[in-house]
């Protein structure tokens, strides 16, 4: 469950992994939540998902992380906690990490991300339907990394966070066209994605 990334266009101080977060209650329905409203206080972590984190914590093979910062959508913070109760560290919330909203499709089946996903190929700066746009996304994104480029240096650091703004967030790193970020391999659910220094 794991998707290699090499950064090739500059050098961080720190090493990064980002995860998705396990298998949700929102996957099992296949629905879009993506709002606070509904993310944070609801659609957890499914059974599946929590036995996910389960194999995932049995076969560790990337470096131990020395702080762990997560979405505060209950999927995503259930996520951190598993993987920060293994490890014996506390948990940073940045609301920076939420899911992308999509706007007036929330609540629909998640089908309808395929309509979305056509227009960011096309411009990367759409509002349709009241999503956010992958540019705002990957700002919000790229913030959290520049952030803690700040703070910390020389550590393992745990980004929890959802699909799409993962995705977002590595073709960012590449520095290719953001309307790309759909070419990209999904990111599986409970997947662990390392930025590697070439």
């Amino acid at each position: 469950m794991s998707n290699g990334f090499s950064l090739a266009s500059q050098s961080l101080k720190n090493h990064y992994l980002l995860m998705r977060h396990g298998h949700s209650e929102a996957n099992l329905a296949g629905r879009i939540v993506s709002t606070p409203a509904r993310g944070v206080g609801g659609c957890g972590l499914s059974a599946r998902g929590r036995d996910q984190l389960v194999e995932v914590l049995a076969g560790w093979r990337w470096a131990r992380p020395q702080r762990v910062v997560h979405s505060d959508f209950l999927r995503t913070t259930e996520t951190a906690e598993r993987i920060a109760r293994h490890f014996g560290l506390g948990l940073e919330a940045d609301t920076r990490l939420r899911e992308r909203h999509f706007g007036d499709l929330e609540g629909e089946r998640d089908a309808r991300y395929a309509e979305v996903w056509a227009r960011d190929s096309r411009d990367s700066a759409h509002r349709y339907a009241g999503v956010e746009s992958v540019v705002a996304v990957a700002a919000r994104m790229m913030a959290v990394i520049e952030e803690l480029e700040r703070a910390h240096a020389g550590e393992t650091l745990l980004l929890v966070s959802h699909g799409d703004p993962l995705q977002i967030l590595l073709t960012a790193l590449e520095g290719r066209d953001l309307a790309r970020h759909r070419e990209r391999e999904p990111l599986a659910p409970a997947s662990i994605t390392p930025l590697r220094r070439p």
